[in-house]
């Protein structure tokens, strides 16, 4: 059963005088005094005040008032921070297990609006032609200016089947555009796009190519069986295409970079205001067998949180050159606590930082090497995803030669990087006969 507090008007006389304040003298109140028992005494007033003289008294439940209240409250600390009611909460744990229903989009408060962060891959908002950086302005006709980030993501959360319709701003073009959708049950694949390259691309080597999506319970587990596939078929390097993957679990991101470093290596820490949140997160130290292959990572403005750890790590710590653009910049850690009555608290504890000390929040990370892509690119792109993995190698090579300069870049450089190694090795050999 659900608990609530719940406060009669001399429940909250009551509340006052237990924090020695009579209602009466709050005027008198030190504006500066910032003490909890002070600040408390005059949200009851309010509350009593709101529910004893508003106009509309099916508005003035003990209930909404108060969750109207967390909701503002966590509203104003940042863009991530959020309370979300009991059902807010089990969708949130569904994501976590790769399945819900809606749109398919991650979205963020970014400039004080809605914006999408990446439309998920074969979902209605990628089929569409939404694209990372677009700003929601409105939904079925109704203006976001005002929403929290929890009133976005419950007005695009639906049930399979049902329609809505989103005004979208393109940044780069001042293009504002209506989308009409119909929402669908998400079922997010972690790992996809498993193969080896057209030996036109790569020339003598085997460079093997992976995308994962986001980072969810079953991510690095798909990882490891695909690695295991390509490493069968002779994979001498490899291209991991982080681009437009939201994040998702940090553990999955750690574990996820436990594929490619050696064991016991730290690849992302928190620093916070109290001492439980400095804290360092290393890969597993059970051994992994599998070769220092050379490696690539491909991001851009759409890879955030999760995808940003994995590639900070990997160009801090030398494993891969990172090719791109830079990627958005969510670096902040929010935990999640649960309230006696189901619903739960999301906010801000923490802000990562790669292994060598750089912050991710605000900043991102920036590429190696910086290869723009065009917004047709872009969308090229994304209609390619969208209609699957199921691309004829030839469609794939001639796709990739006109429609991908970052996979061409990123292929280049694990050439270079692998031409270089070859010719070193056979110095070696000449000097030592």
């Amino acid at each position: 059963m659900n608990r609530r507090i719940v406060f009669g008007a001399a429940g909250l006389l009551a509340l006052g005088a237990l924090f020695g304040i009579g209602f009466q003298g709050l005027h008198a109140a030190d504006q500066d005094d910032d003490s909890g028992y002070t600040q408390i005494a005059i949200f009851a007033k309010a509350v009593q005040l709101i529910r004893q003289d508003y106009v509309d008294g099916n508005k003035t439940s003990y209930h909404d008032l108060i969750t109207a209240a967390l909701k503002g409250m966590l509203g104003s600390l940042d863009p991530h921070s959020q309370f979300m009611d009991p059902n807010d909460f089990r969708d949130m744990q569904e994501d976590t297990r790769s399945r819900f229903n809606g749109l398919g989009i991650e979205v963020a408060i970014k400039n004080g609006l809605p914006t999408v962060v990446t439309p998920m891959e074969d979902t209605p908002a990628a089929k569409a032609g939404i694209l990372s950086g677009d700003q929601i302005i409105k939904i079925n006709g109704t203006s976001t200016e005002r929403m929290d980030l929890q009133d976005v993501i419950n007005h695009l959360r639906g049930s399979p089947g049902q329609k809505i319709t989103l005004t979208l701003i393109r940044p780069a073009t001042k293009e504002i555009k209506d989308y009409a959708l119909e929402r669908a049950e998400i079922k997010v694949q972690s790992v996809k796009g498993a193969r080896l390259l057209d030996p036109e691309l790569t020339g003598a080597f085997k460079v093997a190519y992976v995308r994962l999506i986001q980072f969810n319970e079953p991510t690095a587990e798909e990882l490891s069986r695909a690695l295991d596939d390509l490493q069968k078929q002779g994979m001498q390097a490899l291209i991991l295409d982080l681009r437009n993957n939201p994040g998702g679990l940090l553990n999955s991101a750690v574990d996820v970079c436990a594929q490619f470093l050696p064991p016991n290596t730290k690849v992302v820490s928190t620093q916070g205001r109290i001492a439980s949140q400095q804290r360092d997160y290393s890969t597993s130290g059970v051994p992994r067998d599998r070769p220092n292959f050379p490696m690539a990572v491909l991001v851009n403005e759409g890879s955030a949180s999760g995808a940003e750890i994995v590639c900070g790590a990997l160009k801090d710590l030398h494993r891969a050159i990172v090719v791109g653009e830079t990627t958005f910049g969510k670096g902040s850690v929010q935990n999640v606590m649960q309230l006696p009555d189901g619903s739960a608290l999301r906010f801000t504890t923490a802000k990562y930082y790669t292994p060598s000390k750089q912050v991710i929040h605000g900043n991102g990370v920036a590429p190696n090497i910086r290869v723009p892509m065009s917004v047709d690119q872009e969308r090229q792109l994304f209609a390619a995803r969208s209609s699957g993995d199921t691309i004829k190698p030839d469609e794939d090579k001639n796709f990739i030669k006109s429609m991908d300069p970052q996979m061409l870049r990123a292929i280049d450089a694990l050439k270079g990087v692998m031409i270089y190694a070859q010719q070193n090795s056979s110095k070696g050999e000449a000097i030592k006969k």
